[in-house]
């Protein structure tokens, strides 16, 4: 790698004396300037050049303030579109004559300029982790600048093609993994904060515990995705008792049970662009050739949009008797009610089974993000866990409703293509029970 990545460093610098580019030369000051050399850059033949023009680009993107760069990406979405009088030529040109060549022309002549602009400063060093940060630009500013999303979708295109699977390397995070890693793992964590490193060493370090990411070669020391495993003897059902530093150790060839407790994205211009179903999958593998006696690989995961779909349309889309019982929710202290709690349990969990079993959105799509992810991978949805989460965030997202999703060997692919094909949500009989018959068939 470091062979490489002088190589590209020399043949950049040549480039940048051929066309005239000193290393001290300040990079373009405004966004519309930039844009003005990304043209250029799009005119030039010459590898070595587009290099280093490439790389001017790049290092001119990070100079820029908010605003300009806001300029620079409103420009490469609007004057880098795809060459309107090829496109029409080769339309009619097809139209005439429907033959394998015109098709593949009119393929490339609906290309937009974007894509091979995007390609182009690809091949900058260090290309590839500037493009996921661009995106990320371009992500936070959708919903204010009309036009970006075609920018988006090509970014999204291409970052597809270089993040495939077959690009991506799975890595053990542990205690020995170096510092400016497992930085990152402390400060990516999405779901249960890791405070410190001291937490950190209890997630990593006893034998019990496991962490895995997925790493890409142009980002060596940036995790993409990664998954925290606790290795017990039963399904559990809170995660304080999972993350707490002060609880015995399961000696790992007692456990039976692999339970993935946290998913975190790392890189937010990666967005919408999965990793996370080839992760579990692969480290089901590495853990069942590691530890032949684990028989069931289950998550603990949270349901960040239960609170607000009760507090909304599910006041709607429940029946009105259920709807009645949950009354009380709204007190912030329910939860340390035993005498409340008791009485909300029943009716809690009825809600919760028909928001993730039955509820669709305006798609008619499962509403829960993390429900979509786990049943879209072929998980069952196997127990609603009561006040399995009672920290702030948990009673503020879900109320403390914490799910376990059974990845069963034997039923992923049925189960999958069950949910994709007919949108069916696979459950236990432990959740159709809890459904019953008087909400079971019930539509939001």
């Amino acid at each position: 790698m470091n062979f490489v990545s002088d190589l590209l460093a020399t043949v950049t610098e040549r480039g940048r004396r051929w066309v005239g580019l000193a290393r001290e030369e300040r990079p373009p000051a405004t966004g519309a300037d930039l844009a003005a050399l990304a043209a250029t850059l799009l005119s030039r033949r010459g590898e070595a050049s587009g290099v280093a023009l490439a790389r001017r680009v790049l290092d001119g993107y990070r100079t820029l303030d908010d605003a300009e760069k806001t300029v620079f990406l409103a420009a490469i979405a609007d004057q880098f579109d795809a060459d309107h009088d090829r496109l029409q030529r080769a339309i009619d040109a097809w139209t005439k004559d429907p033959s394998t060549a015109n098709a593949a022309e009119l393929h490339h002549a609906a290309e937009p300029r974007r894509q091979e602009l995007i390609r182009r400063l690809n091949l900058a060093p260090g290309g590839t982790a500037a493009l996921v940060m661009m995106r990320d630009d371009v992500r936070a500013r959708l919903d204010k600048i009309a036009g970006l999303a075609v920018l988006d979708n090509d970014l999204v295109h291409l970052l597809s093609s270089w993040f495939n699977r077959g690009f991506l390397v799975v890595r053990r995070i542990d205690w020995s993994t170096p510092a400016n890693i497992l930085e990152k793992i402390i400060r990516y964590e999405a779901v249960h904060a890791i405070q410190g490193w001291q937490d950190l060493r209890g997630r990593l370090e006893p034998e019990d515990r496991r962490c895995y990411a997925f790493f890409h070669p142009q980002l060596a020391d940036e995790p993409l995705i990664f998954v925290e495993v606790a290795l017990t003897r039963d399904i559990p059902a809170a995660i304080a008792p999972l993350i707490t530093t002060e609880r015995p150790i399961v000696p790992a060839e007692e456990a039976a049970t692999a339970v993935f407790y946290s998913i975190s994205n790392c890189q937010r211009g990666l967005a919408g662009i999965s990793f996370g179903s080839f992760l579990i999958k692969q480290v089901v593998e590495e853990l069942r050739r590691e530890l032949p006696g684990l028989k069931t690989f289950v998550t603990l995961s949270p349901v960040p949009g239960f609170a607000a779909w009760l507090g909304e349309a599910g006041t709607a889309a429940l029946p009105a008797p259920l709807r009645a019982a949950l009354e009380g929710l709204e007190d912030p202290l329910w939860h340390e009610d035993e005498a409340a709690a008791a009485r909300l349990r029943e009716p809690f969990l009825k809600a919760a089974a028909f928001y993730l079993a039955r509820a669709r959105n305006g798609r008619g799509k499962v509403i829960d993000p993390v429900a979509r992810f786990h049943l879209g991978n072929g998980a069952r949805l196997e127990r609603l866990n009561f006040l399995g989460d009672r920290s702030p965030r948990g009673l503020r997202h879900a109320y403390g409703l914490m799910v376990n999703y059974l990845y069963d060997l034997e039923a992923i692919e049925t189960n999958h293509e069950a949910f994709f094909e007919r949108g069916t949500v696979a459950t236990s009989s432990v959740v159709r029970k809890i459904l019953g018959p008087e909400i079971a068939d019930a539509r939001p």
